[in-house]
């Protein structure tokens, strides 16, 4: 599979599932929770999702156990949006760069400010 499709299948899953993340009812997952990126393998077997929730520790653990627990859910939702061979199985991963961002980005206004 050509490198450029795999992008584009990576970023079409990441709009799905940012659609079906915020129109989820779940009340463990915040409405601050995004889909950084999605890596589907080259068979379209498995998609590792890279998800970051705002909030505390328990927050996001809670969250990520909320979308664990729902991928089943996530899985038939993406099938019947996307017309493809095979829907990939979700793996939820809990991202931490845009909190790493946020922390940096602190930092460097601390430093401009003395």
């Amino acid at each position: 599979m050509s490198v450029n499709r795999t992008g584009r299948i990576n970023e079409e899953f990441r709009k799905e599932l940012s659609d079906i993340i915020r129109n989820m009812k779940d009340p463990r997952i915040p409405m601050m929770t995004s889909v950084v990126t999605v890596n589907v393998t080259p068979d379209l077997r498995y998609a590792k999702i890279y998800i970051s929730v705002m909030g505390s520790e328990a927050e996001q653990n809670a969250a990520i156990a909320a979308l664990k627990k729902s991928a089943g859910y996530v899985r038939r939702e993406l099938g019947s949006r996307m017309k493809m061979r095979y829907t990939p199985e979700p793996v939820f991963e809990l991202d931490h760069s845009i909190e790493h961002g946020a922390r940096i980005s602190e930092l460097l206004k601390s430093t401009q400010g003395e």
